[in-house]
């Protein structure tokens, strides 16, 4: 959410950002909450103006009674019961104003970075950086669940039967390689000095407003019927929220948080034949990795953590590149994303196992999560990464590590976890 100071002083610039996000419909929002904004303040400093003038009468009236004039104090009670009225009426206006304009300012987006490209959807995405040689090999790599299944690993049939589409049962190797995906994932990330963390799993709806759009929580998120709470789709939401309404000391910062969560999305709309399987699903895994910083700290520490992303999967012998999210792509509270992606073998190209976001003050203003620094109090910068989404990270595992004889090898980094192993067969 922007600073409405800022709005009011640089329309122009948030007129031609919401044109750089291709959401021209929201244009007319900036004039008309700079006109709400200006009958709040000009409601306020009546309010204000009031309420000093009520505790100047109330001395008077004290006086007056401890003259012995009554008459004269009665008059002036009058006057100050006219006043309590506009006041009664002003403070309501105040809220009901203050209310639009919060609404309002919640569906603006966010200023992205100057150096986001500027694109209408992740089709105009741009490709930053290759790691790893893309090999594809002289046999036929089979579709991901066609490989579970010959490990007898995997059953959609049955979670289909108990909970309907988008769901799965993982089992035996298949199972534990999930498994020992995470647990890499998170000594991986310890290593790296964050901090482990398991969030609660539900969240409330204050939180889920101070961390998403409106649009990605209608998308997303699934609501608990008859109490206050949602399912996470990510740890972030509460890692984030975690921080809600705190005042932060300066030198506590920078917190770098890693967590383990199951997910839980609607993932409404409809998708091409590419996310059958255990591709785009209602529940899966993940860990994720978050930072609470300095606003000058934030843009290091996005770069540092895409790349941990791409330390991760390098270690296991899976090829990556990075992309650059066009302004179009932005979810609204977003500054700036690179999203990594896998390579695939079967399909020949690469796909989205991961993403990196910059929020600047945006979360932290909706939280009010503020730091007290030297030279008064300011808002934190918010950074969210996935490290790895076991769901996706299988495809890319199984499909890169797969040999002709149907096993799959282990790369030594996750045998440990493994009990040893150094191929499934």
């Amino acid at each position: 959410m922007l600073d409405i100071k800022f709005l009011r002083e640089n329309p122009d610039i948030v007129k031609q950002n919401i044109k750089n996000k291709f959401q021209d419909s929201k244009l007319p929002l900036v004039d008309e909450v700079i006109e709400l904004d200006a009958k709040a303040r000009a409601t306020q400093s009546e309010a204000d103006a009031l309420r000093a003038n009520k505790n100047k009468t109330a001395k008077q009236i004290g006086a007056l009674m401890a003259q012995g004039k009554k008459e004269e104090a009665e008059e002036v009670k009058k006057e100050v019961g006219k006043s309590a009225a506009r006041l009664a009426e002003l403070e309501a206006l105040e809220v009901e104003l203050n209310e639009k304009i919060k609404k309002i300012m919640m569906t603006i987006p966010n200023i992205i970075d100057p150096s986001v490209p500027i694109g209408k959807n992740d089709t105009e995405n741009v490709e930053v950086q290759r790691y790893g040689e893309p090999v594809v090999p002289d046999f036929e790599i089979p579709y991901h669940t066609e490989i579970m299944e010959k490990f007898n690993g995997i059953d959609l049939d049955s979670a289909r039967k108990v909970a309907g589409n988008g769901f799965y049962y993982l089992l035996g190797d298949i199972a534990r390689l999930h498994s020992a995906v995470i647990a890499y994932a998170r000594d991986f990330m310890i290593n790296r000095g964050f901090t482990y963390c398991v969030p609660p799993f539900m969240i409330r709806s204050d939180v889920v407003t101070g961390v998403m759009s409106f649009a990605e929580m209608d998308a997303m998120m699934y609501k608990i019927e008859g109490e206050d709470l949602y399912l996470i789709g990510t740890s972030e939401h509460s890692m984030i929220g975690r921080f809600i309404d705190t005042i932060i000391p300066e030198e506590k910062l920078p917190y770098t948080l890693t967590s383990y969560s199951p997910c839980f999305r609607k993932e409404k709309g409809a998708h091409g034949i590419e996310e059958r399987g255990v591709y785009r699903i209602h529940q899966f895994e993940k860990q994720e990795m978050i930072v609470v910083c300095k606003p000058e700290e934030s843009k290091v520490w996005f770069d540092k953590l895409w790349q941990n992303t791409v330390d991760l999967f390098r270690s296991l012998d899976i090829p990556v590149r990075t992309l650059e999210c066009c302004s179009g792509d932005l979810a609204d509270l977003k500054v700036k994303s690179i999203d990594v992606e896998a390579w695939s073998p079967r399909q020949k190209k690469y796909f989205e196992v991961g993403s990196c976001s910059n929020l600047g003050d945006a979360q932290a203003r909706r939280l009010k999560i503020r730091v007290n620094g030297q030279d008064g109090k300011y808002f934190a910068h918010t950074l969210n990464n996935t490290v790895v989404a076991p769901p996706r990270m299988l495809i890319a595992f199984l499909e890169n590590n797969l040999n002709e004889d149907g096993s799959v090898n282990i790369p030594e980094a996750l045998r440990p976890y493994m009990g040893g192993q150094e191929v499934i067969k």
